[in-house]
């Protein structure tokens, strides 16, 4: 199978390749100057992890740095671990990290190689669908905290991402249509292909090994890496990623983070098209895209009832809020994303009525674990 390269513009720009058995190229990836590399990477990866220190052994050091899986990793005390490993092993800005994981490993490891000596190399090897077509790409970085997620972070480039589609071959469906959130978020703001592709065959646009995942994927990353590249300190442009975020994060918190971030995304898409539905902005039809879309995936479309004061007090301290007014990424049209700024109250409030689960059937239906 060929390689797909794609290159995200800036400064540094750098190539995302995707395609089989990529990872072989990370030896030749790393920056010539790196004689020490700090690999990152969850305890799921362990063995895969020491197979790709021998691999990458020779004239370098390599270390292997296991962190808790998920957003339990995204903590300070962890990035405090792997700084200390890197002190102890005396690492110059010279030498590399490599996240080898999901999105919340390669979002930890890229704010270790940020915050180190004030910026070292990073290549992004993502393990899932969410850290393909998201975290690994666009350089944001960074850990969660108690008032909310991803609050310390920082932009830092990676060096590279290498977008290994045979690292997904063992992922369940579970897995795969909960990183898929991700991309059809891409087809609702940027590439309606995607949703094409879901309504013809959900099952093969979620499985590793067909034409209809990779096109899906690449798509995704396509979007982001064309986005971010024209803004990469989200300025402006870069805002639309957010599509379906500012409730997910708030869903998340909520939750302890145990919901799976797609999960969450999905639920927040649907919110996001029924407040541009009742601003005026969104057909009825568009809306109804989203919710059959979503629901052949498998992905929930509603939260609890009663949840809506803590999640409305969660998004106001979020980041994407601005002088304490709330800001949402709505849509005019698919793939016609814009800003709604300071909503009423009263209007966020009636379109989570339109997303909240009837407390005499409580029980979501969703092919998706949540947690």
């Amino acid at each position: 199978m060929t390689e797909t390269t794609i290159h995200v513009s800036g400064e540094p720009g750098y190539d995302v390749v995707i395609g089989s058995g990529v990872l072989a190229r990370l030896g030749a990836t790393l920056p010539a100057a790196a004689r020490k590399v700090l690999v990152v990477h969850p305890p799921t990866l362990a063995a895969q992890a020491e197979e790709l220190r021998a691999t990458l052994m020779g004239d370098r050091e390599v270390i292997l740095a296991e962190v808790p899986d998920a957003e339990a990793g995204k903590r300070i005390e962890v990035a405090a671990f792997c700084w200390q490993i890197m002190g102890k092993s005396d690492f110059t800005r010279t030498d590399a990290v490599v996240g080898f994981g999901g999105g919340a490993v390669t979002d930890l490891a890229g704010f270790v190689a940020a915050t180190w000596l004030r910026g070292v190399p990073v290549v992004q090897v993502p393990t899932t669908v969410l850290g393909m077509v998201d975290a690994s790409v666009g350089g944001k970085t960074g850990v969660n905290t108690a008032e909310g997620k991803n609050l310390v972070g920082a932009f830092w480039a990676p060096h590279a991402v290498l977008a290994d589609l045979d690292l997904l071959r063992t992922l369940s469906r579970n897995e795969a249509v909960a990183g898929f959130a991700e991309v059809v978020k891409a087809g609702f703001i940027r590439y309606p292909e995607i949703l094409d592709i879901v309504r013809a065959d959900p099952e093969k646009a979620v499985d590793p090994t067909t034409a209809e995942f990779r096109r899906c994927i690449e798509l995704a990353i396509r979007m982001k890496a064309d986005v971010v590249g024209e803004d990469f300190r989200e300025a402006g442009l870069r805002e639309i990623l957010n599509y379906g975020h500012t409730l997910a994060h708030a869903i998340e918190h909520a939750e302890r983070y145990g919901w799976r971030h797609g999960a969450a995304v999905s639920v927040g898409m649907m919110y996001a098209a029924e407040l541009s539905r009742l601003a005026g902005r969104l057909s009825d039809e568009a809306v109804d895209l989203h919710r059959e879309v979503l629901t052949l995936l498998g992905l929930p479309t509603q939260y609890r009832a009663g949840a809506w004061p803590g999640l409305l007090a969660t998004m106001q301290r979020d980041k994407k809020s601005r002088g304490g007014m709330l800001r949402f990424i709505v849509l005019d049209d698919i793939a016609r994303p814009t800003v709604l700024q300071a909503p009423d109250e009263s209007l966020l409030f009636a379109a989570y009525q339109e997303i909240a689960e009837d407390p005499r059937n409580a029980i979501r239906a969703t092919g998706v674990k949540l947690g």
